[in-house]
């Protein structure tokens, strides 16, 4: 049976170590740096209300979000939505998440076009994630190619998503660091500190990609071999 079949272990466990390594690295980075408070004493929330103030971005609002690393910017309701240790503590993590989802509402109101497509992709992408599969398992024992090709196609859909992501996630973390230094939120070790805390985040975009793509190849290797059987 397909899903029995060892050779998928060639294609997923090289991603399944980066995404394992990835979810480690943002979560041991993170909780180190939120041990780490920052030279001003400032937390989340005021470094939040001080930096859209000064960018004129009274339109967004800032409210809470229950969990960890759980913090996102949502361009429908223009609304920054910080995790109670982000918004409360004062830490160079906390710092770094904010200054990250500002760079996305930075990107919202800019139009940055990454940001736009990503966005416009979401509602078709939510489908095909899992239509894509079941099609491909379908045309798989039903031994119709082009209900296989199909399903791989749509599920090349979250392949093109994943891939879109990654510069909307550096821009944020670009603009974010870009705003800690023209807001002196933090001194130059600290700095250091942020650039850690965001290079592991962003990581863990590009396990997301590594394993859709993993994915991906596993079914067209599938279909090219059963296309010569």
């Amino acid at each position: 049976m397909i899903w029995w079949n060892p050779t998928y272990l060639l294609f997923a466990l090289p991603a399944l170590a980066l995404t394992l390594f990835a979810q480690w690295r943002v979560k041991s980075t993170y909780r180190r740096y939120l041990k780490e408070p920052n030279a001003r004493g400032i937390s989340g929330v005021q470094a939040a209300d001080m930096i859209l103030s000064g960018q004129g971005m009274g339109h967004v609002s800032i409210d809470g979000v229950h969990g960890e690393l759980t913090d996102h910017y949502d361009p429908r309701s223009k609304t920054l939505r910080l995790s109670q240790g982000v918004a409360r503590g004062r830490s160079v993590a906390s710092l770094s998440i904010v200054v990250h989802e500002i760079g996305h509402a930075i990107q919202d109101a800019e139009g940055y076009l990454p940001l736009r497509l990503r966005s416009a992709m979401v509602p078709a992408v939510s489908v095909s994630s899992w239509v894509g599969p079941i099609l491909f398992l379908l045309g798989w024992f039903l031994q119709s190619t082009g209900l296989a090709w199909a399903g791989v196609l749509l599920f090349a859909a979250g392949a093109v998503f994943a891939l879109v992501t990654l510069p909307v996630e550096f821009n944020a973390s670009h603009r974010g660091l870009q705003l800690l230094e023209s807001y002196q939120l933090v001194d130059g070790r600290e700095m250091v500190g942020a650039k850690k805390v965001l290079n592991a985040a962003a990581l863990t975009y590009v396990a997301a990609l590594a394993q859709t793509l993993s994915t991906l190849l596993y079914y067209v290797f599938m279909l090219t071999g059963f296309n010569r059987d």
